[in-house]
């Protein structure tokens, strides 16, 4: 439990297409309010009411100049960051959300060319010094990422996006959690969800 008046923990879980970030992120907060702790579970791109318009634009529109993508993630990351995040933060509540700058890193910036000088420009704008506490990767091949997302039907434009671009969206999340040891830890997707369930839990709660 989390001590009274102490400020919430921020975590974050990416990965590739169908890796299983949303059913993760449902079964966490469950198992740490189980626990005692506070939370709240949110997503990217949304969790605020302006955030969750601009999802729509990302999602079901484009294909947009990266630069002008990657500045519409980061706007509605503003608003869910100062509307939701922040304040539960400041709060105590633990904030669990599925997405977060990582994810811009790796799709827009791997996945699309955009520099990681204009990326790290972004998260200062509009980030501040807010940074996860933890961020859980789940990794799993593309091949069968993308075999999950797809049996889901109403896929997004980045689920329609070719192996190529899968396979370098994953190699940046995996380079990610290699350059920063202390904030990321990889799981392995293709174990059974309550294996992975249980590995995200001690992480959390020891973090």
């Amino acid at each position: 439990m989390a001590p009274e008046g102490s400020r919430g923990r921020f975590i974050t879980l990416e990965g590739g297409e169908g890796a299983g970030k949303t059913t993760l992120s449902r079964a966490l907060s469950a198992r740490l309010a189980e626990e005692g702790v506070p939370v709240l579970r949110t997503r990217e791109p949304g969790g605020a009411p302006g955030a969750e318009a601009v999802r729509g634009l990302i999602l079901g529109q484009g294909p947009w100049d990266p630069v002008a993508e990657a500045m519409l993630h980061f706007a509605a990351r503003r608003e869910h960051v100062a509307r939701t995040i922040a304040p539960a933060l400041e709060a105590g509540i633990w904030v669990v959300c599925d997405r977060f700058a990582d994810s811009t890193l790796a799709y827009q910036g791997a996945g699309q060319g955009l520099s990681r000088e204009v990326w790290e420009r972004l998260c200062d704008l509009a980030l501040g010094s807010l940074r996860p506490d933890l961020t859980l990767v789940l990794d799993l091949p593309p091949e069968r990422g993308m075999g999950r997302a797809l049996q889901r039907g109403d896929a997004n434009r980045y689920e329609l996006q070719d192996a190529d671009f899968h396979a370098r969206v994953r190699a940046a999340f995996l380079a990610i959690a290699a350059a920063e040891p202390d904030r990321c830890a990889v799981l392995d997707a293709s174990r059974p969800p309550l294996e992975v369930l249980d590995a995200a839990l001690d992480l959390a709660l020891a973090a």
